[in-house]
């Protein structure tokens, strides 16, 4: 009997998905100078910690405005539009890096970096939940992630041979990929245009663009909806229990257990291979999941795999714990994304991926630092059993969503 083949679900999923993918997969194959942004700026320039650490923070404030602004505009110009500009401008800027000496304008480049990158996100987010039926989004957005996990398991690792030859290197290569990406996309669309280019697909195009047109409006009506909302609070609370793999995580293994670095970046390495391997058809199988269950269970997953901290001392059962908060990783991005676009009234789409996407760039101006700080002033354990409870209460507001008259329930189709 031959091996089913756990990638058939992505057969059936529409070019605009693949477009994406290519996209994201070229742009992240690149990525390299904001993982090595603190070595540069303190080895490279020789900027103290405290203010490299201001810069990483001007990075999460400009992400943080960004996002609504770029779902709102993804709503009025198409997120194909926002996502060449976010590609083509952060390029530039990239790219203007090494010329940069003060403090100041490395400050300022940094939040403008963020504020045209991170429009991406919520572009991006919107593209792939239009371009997908309500049943495949969960496998658009795995795919997506796979082309993310592709890329970031190559850039930063040949970032960190580019570093050791020259810091601005991996300035150039990262803002050249970027720009190389946009044209990528511009080439993808402009092929698929000229594939279905009859006058009446023609004619659609342009009615799609009216109608999106007339769809918006200044008023913002996301703020207003109470499931929503519920979402939101949920994504928040889990993105600051998941950036502990960034804040206190790293700090408990190398200074308080005594493993080396190398430890720590092996677990990333596990977290890559199951992602890998194993989101896409674990979301293909879950297509027909409601989404209230499978993001309890995820939230479930992420709090015991971190919250077990308190108790991993070695390196099997701290594996362990990284095997569960990828599970639980792999389960609540795509679902949530799914449902997030489930919620969005016609032509809001971006608007709500947008304020989705703040609830990430919040939690990674709070969350390294509030686990760092726990576990500092409070010790390991308390501060992975408040982890723990914290992932629990997430799990906790899944069923709010029930009593404010909504199901989170993922539409599949017949």
């Amino acid at each position: 009997m031959p091996f089913p083949n756990p990638y058939r679900g992505l057969r059936g999923l529409p070019a605009d998905v693949w477009i994406i993918a290519v996209t994201t997969l070229v742009n992240r194959v690149g990525m390299m100078a904001l993982p090595f942004l603190v070595l540069y700026l303190t080895r490279y320039l020789h900027i103290s910690a405290s203010v490299a650490g201001l810069a990483i923070s001007a990075y999460g404030v400009g992400g943080l405005i960004t996002a609504p602004v770029a779902g709102r505009l993804a709503d009025r110009f198409g997120p194909y539009a926002v996502l060449r500009a976010s590609l083509a401008l952060s390029g530039l800027i990239i790219l203007v890096f090494p010329l940069a000496h003060s403090v100041a304008v490395v400050i300022v480049l940094t939040f403008l970096w963020a504020v045209v990158a991170d429009a991406a996100r919520p572009a991006t987010m919107s593209a792939l939940t239009a371009g997908a039926d309500p049943g495949q989004r969960k496998a658009a957005i795995a795919l997506n992630r796979l082309s993310v996990n592709l890329g970031m398991s190559i850039g930063p690792a040949v970032g960190g041979f580019l570093a050791q030859a020259s810091f601005p290197l991996l300035f150039i290569v990262d803002g050249t990929t970027s720009l190389a990406a946009a044209a990528v996309l511009s080439a993808l669309l402009w092929a698929r245009q000229r594939s279905a280019g009859t006058p009446a697909d023609r004619h659609a195009h342009h009615a799609s663009h009216a109608a999106r047109a007339a769809q918006f409006s200044a008023a913002s009506v996301v703020w207003r909806d109470r499931p929503a909302l519920t979402l939101f609070a949920i994504s928040l609370i889990m993105n600051i229990v998941f950036s502990q793999h960034q804040g206190a995580m790293p700090l408990y293994l190398v200074r308080d257990l005594h493993y080396r670095e190398s430890f720590y970046g092996g677990l990333f390495v596990l977290n890559t291979l199951i992602i890998v391997a194993l989101e896409v058809p674990l979301n293909v199988s879950m297509a027909h999941w409601p989404a209230r269950p499978a993001i309890a269970l995820a939230t479930v997953l992420i709090a015991v795999g971190f919250g077990a901290l308190g108790v991993a001392h070695s390196p099997l059962p701290i594996a362990i714990t990284v095997v569960f908060w990828t599970f639980g990783e792999m389960i609540f991005f795509p679902t949530s994304t799914a449902y997030v676009a489930q919620l969005a009234p016609p032509g809001r789409t971006g608007e709500y991926m947008g304020a989705f996407a703040s609830t990430f760039s919040l939690a990674l101006i709070v969350g390294p630092w509030l686990g760092a700080a726990m576990l500092d002033h409070l010790g390991a354990s308390a501060t992975w059993a408040t982890m723990f409870a914290v992932g629990l209460l997430a799990t906790s507001l899944t069923g709010l969503a029930r009593s404010h008259g909504t199901e989170m329930v993922a539409a599949v189709p017949d």
